[in-house]
């Protein structure tokens, strides 16, 4: 809500009550009050629990007050309604009992909200999540913007958490079980229109009238509502003993089948929505807030905050402290395949900017313009985006067969083929055709970036940056600079990847770089358990259960043998014996086979379940008759143990610059169990000597490429941690 549309109606009205804190009364002659929040100092609301008093004060004075019939809760900023509740105040908790009583103060304030004389209504424009949606809802009515920003939601699962100032209780209530149950289980929040077709909100309005529609909403009357569920299967469900019974089971059988039990907080959330609807909204809301605090005391919600607390860091920091950014407003991309489509679409979407994408052949830029149109027709016909603003970003991508149109081109981002003359010529092609300014970034995800700016005249802007696929779902952006990589260039190029709503991890240059480089002996160790016997599927099952979302054969499949298996013959050269692969692989890639994409891999993807069994023929080429020997823990720790090693050395070399990239590194680029905090805050969590000393094992039983990284040994010796 602007401040202009605020002020334009509240001149006739009372001046606002004076207040230093984030909220301010306004009450007008109409009998509708403004409740406006502001938290000084922050871009975005957060509620906290000291803002308890503040509005109990505010609440009595509405209560005291006869002339005021409706309230309307309205943000003072301009982008948002309320990001959630700051959950950096649960740092402070000691125990259970401490985090069940700062629950508990939410839902009495919102209580008292819900039973006030007066009418109040939500006005939202911009995010109302976690806490800000639990706040909309103890409103009588919810109004919202039809701006893509605004979306509504709870997403406390996300941080090991449940809603826990009543949206457990009031979401199930206003829109049905299985709905109100699907959002808090997945977190994803719900777009305006798809808010007012699950009945969270009554009205979507353009913004320049939101103050205007609420303050309409606040002079009715409370709403009697209708039950939500619609449909007879829906009301037997969900209005019968036996009925929701059978839809609770249903519900913790597929979540554990998803969550393999290493996340408790959705067995919570189920547990409390169930409580509630069985034994009322008192006994739902004292379960809210015993789950909540039982919940923020658990080591998964811990490392979940820590995720969040360290992107949030991140989010703020410059390539180099102190380096501002050059702006990126033109862009071109090299190559139309698979990558250059969805570094494209990233841009022209998230970004913004105009694209220009090169290519051979008119087939590569038809290629990559399909990318994004697939994606955002998809949108369109969910009714996610108008077909218009599908056009508008459209419209921002322009294909060449030549240079032309890279004249004012400010950054290439290089996605050809893993061929180092080929990306040499494309350095000295766009040193050529471009501005002296031009930065030169490359997708290379095994060739060093000291390689390919070999020959340039300008090596100062020539970079790395590695994005992971698919383009347009993984978070994850490597920023490698060499030696002769210009300061400028580093903080423009990460600039550039969080426009592109990428999280950019700077890494130092070398073979594999950083996530490859972990992730090839922890993918090499899973093919020297298949020659060993192991069952493809045994091993797969084990890393998925240790939290992984898939396994490490299966990733190979999906990535392609090809693709995967290209990067090894540099880490081998760069890093010696330990990294050599198992001939295996070469024995599969003679044999044809690439996985997915030519459906032929370790996994048959032309029987009735494609991709989902492992093609029996694969032992027979390997000349193997598979048999279990071992247990799912010392499978997936003998994979994981190479993964950590690894991780070690890159940060003890400098190839990250702390834990904290290595770990957000691990998690976005190749799904590390978020709930263990990524390698480091892993190792941390078992104890370096524990790590230690199990390397040890497995050198002895194993094999010398297990030896424990120098590092580790030395911060056993001196009981050291990484965090």
């Amino acid at each position: 809500m602007s401040q202009e549309n605020m002020s334009q109606n509240t001149e006739a009205n009372e001046a606002a009550t004076p207040t230093t804190g984030a909220f301010t009364l306004t009450k007008q002659d109409n009998g509708v009050a403004i409740l406006s929040m502001d938290v000084p100092g922050e871009s975005m609301n957060t509620l906290k629990a000291e803002f308890g008093d503040e509005i109990s004060a505010m609440l009595d004075d509405i209560e005291q007050d006869n002339s005021i019939k409706g309230v309307v809760v309205i943000s003072g900023k301009r982008n948002s309604f309320v990001a959630g509740a700051d959950i950096s105040m649960l740092a402070a908790c000691k125990t259970a009992e401490d985090a069940t009583t700062i629950a508990a103060g939410g839902q009495a304030v919102f209580d008292r909200i819900e039973n006030m004389k007066a009418t109040f209504v939500a006005a939202i424009h911009g995010p109302a999540l976690g806490g800000g949606l639990e706040l909309a809802l103890a409103c009588h009515y919810r109004v919202c913007t039809d701006a893509p920003s605004t979306q509504v939601g709870l997403p406390e699962v996300q941080l090991g958490l449940l809603p826990g100032s009543g949206g457990t209780q009031r979401l199930p209530r206003l829109i049905g079980i299985q709905q109100a149950m699907k959002m808090m289980l997945t977190g994803s929040p719900a777009r305006a229109k798809q808010a007012k077709k699950y009945g969270i909100v009554d009205e979507v309005v353009p913004e320049s009238v939101l103050l205007k529609v609420a303050e309409q909403f606040a002079l009715k009357r409370k709403p009697e509502r209708e039950a939500p569920q619609k449909g007879l299967m829906n009301k037997v469900l969900e209005t019968t003993g036996p009925g929701r019974n059978m839809m609770f089971k249903k519900a913790r059988e597929a979540t554990f089948a998803k969550t393999k039990g290493n996340y408790p907080s959705p067995g919570y959330i189920i547990d409390v929505i169930e409580t509630g609807i069985n034994d009322g909204m008192k006994a739902g809301l004292k379960a809210e807030a015993e789950a909540f605090g039982k919940l923020v005391m658990t080591p998964e919600s811990f490392q979940l905050r820590q995720i969040f607390f360290a992107t949030t860091e991140m989010k703020k920091e410059n390539g180099v402290e102190g380096v501002s950014p050059t702006k990126m407003k033109k862009v071109g991309v090299l190559g139309g395949g698979l990558m250059g489509g969805g570094i494209a679409f990233v841009t022209s979407t998230k970004a913004g900017v105009p694209v220009r994408i090169k290519d051979v052949r008119a087939e590569g830029i038809a290629n990559a313009m399909k990318y994004s149109y697939d994606i955002l027709n998809k949108k369109v016909k969910k009714r996610f985006i108008r077909n218009s603003e599908m056009q508008k970003q459209l419209a921002l991508l322009t294909g060449t067969l030549d240079y032309s149109g890279y004249k004012d081109i400010d950054i290439v981002v290089e996605a050809v083929f893993e061929d180092l003359d080929l990306k040499q010529k494309m350095v000295a092609d766009i040193e050529e055709n471009c501005k002296e300014t031009t930065i030169f970034a490359s997708n290379t995800s095994s060739i060093p970036i000291t390689q390919i700016a070999e020959k340039a005249a300008r090596p100062e802007n020539v970079i790395g940056l590695h994005y992971f696929s698919p383009v347009d779902k993984m978070p994850l952006a490597e920023v490698i600079a060499h030696d002769k990589t210009s300061d400028d260039v580093i903080s423009s190029t990460v600039e550039f990847a969080k426009k592109q709503g990428k999280t950019p991890v700077v890494v130092k240059d070398g073979a594999g770089f950083y996530v490859n480089r972990i992730l090839a002996p922890y993918m090499n160790e899973a093919a020297n358990l298949i020659l060993d016997g192991e069952p493809i599927e045994h091993i797969d099952k084990s890393l998925v259960k240790f939290g992984f979302p898939v396994g490490p054969v299966k990733l190979l499949d999906e990535v392609g043998i090809d693709v995967g298996t290209k990067i090894i013959p540099f880490l081998v050269e760069a890093f010696g014996e330990r990294f050599t692969a198992p001939s295996a692989f070469d024995k599969v890639l003679s044999d044809g086979r690439k996985g997915k994409k030519n459906k032929k891999g370790f996994y048959d993807y032309e029987g009735k379940k494609p991709g989902k069994e492992v093609d029996e023929s694969i032992y027979e080429l390997l000349g193997l008759s598979p048999s279990s020997k071992l247990s799912e823990k010392e499978v997936a720790e003998r994979c994981v143990l190479m993964m950590l090693n690894e991780a070690a050395r890159c940060l003890d070399e400098g190839v990250i610059r702390n834990a904290r990239d290595g770990d957000i590194g691990a998690i976005f680029g190749i799904g590390f169990p978020p709930f263990l905090g990524g390698p480091f805050r892993y190792m941390d969590t078992l104890g370096i000597k524990h790590v230690v000393a199990r390397l040890n094992h497995y050198s002895t039983a194993v094999g010398d490429k297990f030896a424990p990284a120098d590092v580790l040994v030395k911060m056993a010796e001196s009981d050291k941690s990484f965090y």
